[in-house]
Formats: structure tokens, C-alpha cells, sequence
């Protein structure tokens, strides 16, 4: 591949989509599933809306999306069963946990990425970062001492999702640099590859087929019908803006600009949609982990900031 520099306008736009994204699909799957509990069905419903979307717009050709390759989705299956674990466990962790510890505990993705970094062989991260990340755990072990609505199998489905986004944000950086493939055909490949282990998860949980009359009875609701509907269109462009922003940019990139999004939800999480119960040692727990976070995204800046700029082979040989 001919070396070409990154277009710092693309990196920003990758960017500040995810995030407004991301910002955007918590409060709306929140809002799904105070009225429709079966996350299973949901996320097979985002996942099947995902593919047909892509597939229609391959045939009509508004994409130029490579046609399904058996040997490409084996290379795949891991970052497909990655995903999909991480999206099942964050919607389950959604029914007991209120949305600003929710994000608490999503800021420490960061921290498992640098985890994985250093049992991969990557450098030591800096002083600042290590105590930035180690702020960030503090302040959700404080907030959750302060937290009236604490739900153990929420926090529990909480930081098992941390673990699967970890992985998963790994291995699209690698995918994406190796394989070739572009943000909408990682998407593609990773809706398809989801469905048949989301429908045997929907089967195997109970869910169906009582998911299915109660989201038909649901539906006669507008205000229901219209927020479910949003639920699918942005569980679309969430899926296009976080593999488009960890194939332009980096796994860590990703993490960072979900720790900045995450001030404004926990903000936001506190007036709308309720369920939050303000305690002194909750709100500084949450405090500690938003200045985490923003240190953290502080020293990854001034780390970059000091590096060269990088061509595209150079990323390339530093994924590999």
C-alpha cells in the first residue's frame, strides 16, 4: 500500500461522530428498556436493521462494500463474538444500574486496553497515564460506596462488558489495519456474523417468542414506537462511527473519546430519565473518576502531541 498521511480532518470527524453517537445511544437504549426489558431482542433487532441496511445499499450500489467472503468472516467470528458480548452485558447492566455510574464504570475500558497493551508486548505506559487510569478505578470504587441503588448484577454485567469492549476495540484495530477492510464492511461482517448467535441467545434465555407479542403490544404506543425506532437508527450509526473511528484511528482513540462523552452523560444522566438517588460520597466518587478521565485523555494528548506525525505504513507496522 503506497504511504499516505491521515487526514486530521477525517480523524476528527471518526471522532466527534462516535461520541455524539455513543452519548446519544445510552440514553435512548435507557429509555427502551425502562418500558421494554428484553435486551436480547433489542440488540438482534439493531444487529438485523445493521445488515439489511448494508446489504440493500451494496445491491443499489451507494456503497462499494465488498460482497460476503466465507474466509474473511472466520477472520472475523472473535471481533463479531467480542462485540456482541459486550453490547449484551452494557444493555443488561442498563436495568439495574443508573446511567452516571454506568458511565463510571465504562471509563475503566481505558485502563483495560492498557492492560491488554502491556501483556501484548506494547511499551510501559507513562507515569501520568498509570496514575490517571488508577484515579479513574478510585473513583468508581467510591462512588459505588455511595451509591443508595446498588444493583450487584448490574455492576456485575457492567464490568464484564469492560472486558469484552477491550477486546473487541483490539481486534477491529487489527482487522482494520491488516485485513484491509473499511468500517462499513467490519460492520457488515459483524452484523451478519451476530445474528445467529443473538437468535439462539433470545431462544435460550426465554426471551422468545414473548419478546416478539409484547413488542408488537408496545408498538400501538407512538411515543414507544418513535423511541425504539430511534433505538435502531442509532444503533446503525453507532456501530458505523466506532468501527470508522477505531479503523482511522486507534483502539485507544476510541476509548478516549468515550471517556470524553462520558462527562457529558453523567451529567445528563443525574435529570433525565431518573433513577438516581444524589449521595455526598456517590457525586465525588464520580467526580474522582471524571477528573480520571479527563487527565488520562490529557496525557495520551501530550504523549501524541510529542510523537511524529504517522503515515499510514507506519500504523500499519505498529499494529502488526
Amino acid at each position: 500500500m503506497a504511504s499516505m498521511e491521515i487526514s486530521p480532518y477525517n480523524s476528527l470527524v471518526a471522532a466527534v461522530s462516535y461520541g455524539v453517537a455513543s452519548m446519544a445511544m445510552v440514553f435512548i437504549n435507557k429509555a427502551v428498556l425502562m418500558q421494554y426489558s428484553q435486551s436480547m431482542t433489542l440488540l438482534t433487532l439493531q444487529q438485523l436493521a445493521s445488515t439489511l441496511l448494508i446489504y440493500f445499499a451494496r445491491v443499489l450500489g451507494y456503497t462499494k462494500a465488498k460482497g460476503f467472503s466465507i474466509e474473511t468472516a472466520k477472520r472475523l467470528f472473535l471481533v463479531s463474538l467480542f462485540y456482541n458480548a459486550n453490547v449484551a452485558f452494557a444493555l443488561a447492566s442498563l436495568k439495574g444500574v443508573n446511567i452516571p455510574m454506568y458511565i463510571a464504570i465504562k471509563r475503566l475500558t481505558p485502563l483495560a486496553v492498557l492492560v491488554a497493551g502491556f501483556f501484548a508486548g506494547k511499551a510501559r505506559p507513562t507515569t501520568q497515564v498509570i496514575l490517571s487510569v488508577l484515579t479513574t478505578a478510585a473513583g468508581v470504587l467510591v462512588a459505588a460506596l455511595g451509591d443508595f441503588s446498588f444493583d450487584l448484577f448490574g455492576y456485575s454485567m457492567a464490568f464484564i462488558s469492560v472486558f469484552f469492549q477491550t477486546m473487541y476495540l483490539v481486534l477491529v484495530e487489527r482487522s482494520g489495519a491488516e485485513d484491509g477492510l473499511s468500517s462499513i464492511e467490519i460492520m457488515f461482517y459483524n452484523s451478519i456474523l451476530s445474528l445467529p448467535f443473538l437468535l439462539f441467545l433470545i431462544i435460550a434465555t426465554g426471551e422468545f417468542p414473548d419478546s416478539l407479542s409484547i413488542l408488537f403490544t408496545k408498538s400501538t404506543s407512538i411515543s414507544f414506537f418513535v423511541t425504539l425506532l430511534l433505538s435502531l437508527v442509532m444503533g446503525i450509526v453507532l456501530n458505523y462511527t466506532m468501527f470508522l473511528c477505531t479503523v482511522v484511528n486507534s483502539a485507544l482513540t476510541t476509548t478516549i473519546v468515550g471517556v470524553l462523552k462520558g462527562v457529558g452523560s453523567t451529567t445528563l444522566g443525574f435529570v433525565l430519565l431518573g433513577g438516581v438517588q444524589v449521595h455526598a460520597l456517590n457525586v465525588t466518587g464520580l467526580v474522582i473518576n471524571t477528573v480520571g478521565g479527563l487527565w488520562y485523555t490529557y496525557a495520551k494528548y501530550q504523549q501524541k502531541k510529542n510523537k511524529l506525525p504517522k503515515t499510514m505504513n507506519d500504523i500499519e507496522a505498529h499494529r502488526k
